[in-house]
């Protein structure tokens, strides 16, 4: 497999290849039919579906030598496959893992610690909604070559998930991250909850998958960053994170962002401490890595359009002479022409801006030194952009 960031970089490059493409986020089932990240079986031919993590890739399957178990009709000798245990339940996983593991459940559902109680009816939707945005979290964290390990097989440096509803008490969970270990509100799946919420906290965007990309963040800056030998460049360009978080969070939610936030930060909430810089930064790259990927999947391009932005120069960089410098303006400049498009598009619907950010700068260094980071740690972050 070709490094993902080069991938997107030759894509962005050249996005009409033709068959030679690598289209991301559709694949062709046996029959012909196009099939999506999160199908189960084709509404074509009613195959069985299911989703490869290791190979970023869903296909139909055909039953293997054993009950139970299935090949992958994109790769017939690429062995034998089972799939995951909660495919029937509320989550309805579709994933895959191999024949030979012991295990029941896949990388993205063996990260779950607490699961809603489904003794409430209204929770079966709202952990399914929960699952949807879980494994397109996980299958962006493994496509970028991250370390996705659950808690049951690292309790000191795992990652594990508890989805929960109010206690006893009638008190609600805090969502945010602790040791690896992310807790979400299950109501933050209900579409009414969440809006209030968004609106009673000034927020211009909340969603479920933005909440995950969020707090994996926190996750990573303690693998990736934390004692490491990129903390001093990390203070030296978001502060230093041993100022008081209490503190901090007090001050913001009493005095607000600063007046020019719009200069440094991606967001009112990333001026409220470091860790939170890094978080709200690290959730936008992914959110504009993959939705410059799937853009590009189904032959989406604004390059044609006649937008009167002004590209970032290499001095925007956090790295100006990094070799991969040119590559990572490509990929961002191609973000803002594509928000620009899909923003237009929301608007020509009576909808809110797709992308309601603006990025200066300096928040553009930030992204940089998260995606030099990614590339470091996960040796993928640069596969992106190129044709297999």
């Amino acid at each position: 497999m070709y490094r993902f960031f080069e991938q997107l970089s030759s894509r962005i490059a050249a996005p009409f290849m033709g068959d030679s493409s690598r289209n991301s986020k559709v694949w062709p089932c046996r029959c012909g039919q196009s099939l999506f990240f999160r199908n189960s079986q084709c509404l074509a031919c009613s195959a069985a579906l299911g989703y490869q993590p290791e190979r970023s890739r869903l296909s139909s399957l055909t039953p293997g030598s054993t009950p139970q178990t299935w090949r992958l009709d994109a790769d017939p000798e690429g062995g034998e496959f089972r799939r995951c245990a909660n495919l029937d339940s509320p989550a309805a996983c579709n994933w895959l893992l191999p024949a030979y593991d012991h295990a029941t459940l896949c990388i993205a559902c063996n990260l779950n610690r607490t699961i809603p109680d489904l003794s409430i009816a209204d929770n079966h939707e709202r952990w399914r909604k929960m699952e949807t945005a879980k494994r397109r979290l996980v299958a962006q964290l493994v496509s970028l070559g991250l370390q996705v390990t659950p808690k049951t097989v690292d309790a000191e440096t795992g990652l594990a998930f508890d989805f929960i509803g109010v206690d006893i008490e009638g008190n609600s969970p805090t969502t945010g991250h602790a040791n690896g270990l992310i807790t979400l509100d299950i109501k933050e799946a209900d579409d009414a909850h969440r809006e209030q919420l968004r609106v009673q906290m000034h927020e211009p965007y909340r969603t479920l998958l933005g909440h995950f990309r969020h707090e994996v963040g926190h996750y990573y800056w303690d693998r990736l960053i934390a004692d490491g030998p990129w903390l001093e460049a990390f203070r030296g360009l978001f502060g230093d994170e041993r100022a008081s978080y209490a503190e901090a969070l007090e001050r913001h939610y009493q005095q607000g962002a600063p007046q020019d936030w719009q200069q440094r930060y991606v967001s009112a909430y990333a001026t409220m401490h470091p860790w939170e810089d890094w978080a709200e930064t690290w959730a936008h790259y992914l959110h504009m890595m993959d939705a410059v990927d799937t853009a590009l999947g189904f032959g989406m391009s604004a390059r044609e359009m006649d937008f009167d932005y002004q590209p970032f120069a290499p001095e925007t960089l956090y790295d100006p002479q990094h070799p991969g410098g040119a590559a990572f303006l490509s990929f961002v400049n191609a973000w803002i022409e594509l928000a620009g498009m899909l923003n237009e598009l929301s608007r020509s619907m009576g909808q809110p801006d797709f992308y309601p950010f603006v990025l200066p700068p300096a928040v553009i260094a930030k992204l940089h030194f998260i995606h030099l980071v990614i590339q470091q740690a996960g040796g993928r972050a640069e596969e992106v952009l190129q044709a297999h």
